[in-house]
């Protein structure tokens, strides 16, 4: 006789969930992160908890900038810079600018596995707890910005004639810049500040065009403006040091052997009217006076 055949489920393990995820847990002893909850199911942007978890895998002095991020992720400059401010409001990074002795400033990236710089006491003293402040941008704009807000001109008419170049010049590296007059009119004073600063035409046009995202998630606009926001001014060139003529040195005074004229000369001898024949003999000049 044939063994009876069940069409019934199998009995689920003890414990395990009807529904929802369920974990299928490998024991990890190398190549891994240890990363909180609070921060792995942290409630807002994806791409913030993804940022999050890339930098904590990272080992120390690793670069975290927008551009390094940028070349990792799909997402463009606006999402990660968003994502950066987001994890430094919260107080898992934090962003110290320091200036060097040669007078160059850097920027040293902090980040904490719980925020507010608690460390595990068994390991290494942990930097001074950052404080409560808005997102620090992690270079300094261009020195325009600490001024007064420029006042938009009227219409493309009014605007800076090589600022108006600059931005029409785009579209020719990356076809998909295209700007309407009105956008071009709030870009152009951003424009011409850079251009005053020393910056020249062609080395801005590459800073706004280079490793643009594959895809625009708005207006080519918002990228341009936050790019002449947030990008450091180019250090200026080194300061030539300064020619240090030297003096020449001085000749001691010198009794001529004829006239006992006294003149400079590096060693005893005649002066110049005795040897070009001038001058006579103190004799001859004694009898004259007489």
């Amino acid at each position: 006789m044939d063994t009876p055949q069940s069409n019934a489920r199998l009995r689920a393990d003890a414990g395990t969930p009807a529904s929802g995820v369920i974990h299928v847990r490998t024991r990890l002893t190398a190549d891994f992160t240890v990363i909180s909850n609070a921060l792995a199911q942290r409630r807002g942007s994806a791409v913030t908890v993804g940022v999050a978890a890339y930098i904590s895998s990272l080992p120390d002095g690793s670069p975290v900038t927008i551009t390094a991020l940028c070349e990792h992720f799909r997402e463009g400059e606006i999402l990660i810079s968003r994502a950066l401010r987001e994890l430094e409001a919260a107080g898992y990074l934090e962003r110290r600018r320091e200036r060097l002795p040669t007078g160059q400033i850097r920027t040293r990236t902090y980040f904490y596995d719980v925020p507010g710089g608690e460390t595990d006491p068994d390991g290494p003293p942990d930097p001074p707890r950052p404080r409560k402040r808005p997102a620090v941008v992690e270079v300094p704009p261009p020195p325009s910005s600490t001024a007064a807000p420029e006042e938009e001109p009227a219409s493309l008419a009014d605007a800076a004639p090589r600022a108006v170049a600059v931005l029409a010049s785009l579209r020719r590296v990356d076809p998909r810049l295209v700007l309407s007059e009105r956008e071009a009119v709030r870009l152009a004073p951003a424009v011409d500040r850079w251009l005053t600063a020393g910056v020249g035409a062609h080395q801005l046009t590459d800073m706004l065009t280079a490793r643009l995202p594959d895809r625009f998630l708005t207006r080519p606009a918002a990228i341009l403006a936050f790019r002449l926001r947030e990008t450091p001014l180019p250090a200026p060139p080194p300061l030539a040091a300064p020619q240090i003529r030297e003096r020449p040195a001085v000749l001691p005074f010198q009794t001529c052997d004829s006239c006992e004229r006294a003149f400079r000369a590096p060693q005893p001898g005649h002066c110049r009217d005795c040897r070009s024949g001038r001058s006579g003999q103190p004799g001859d000049r004694l009898r004259a006076a007489c």
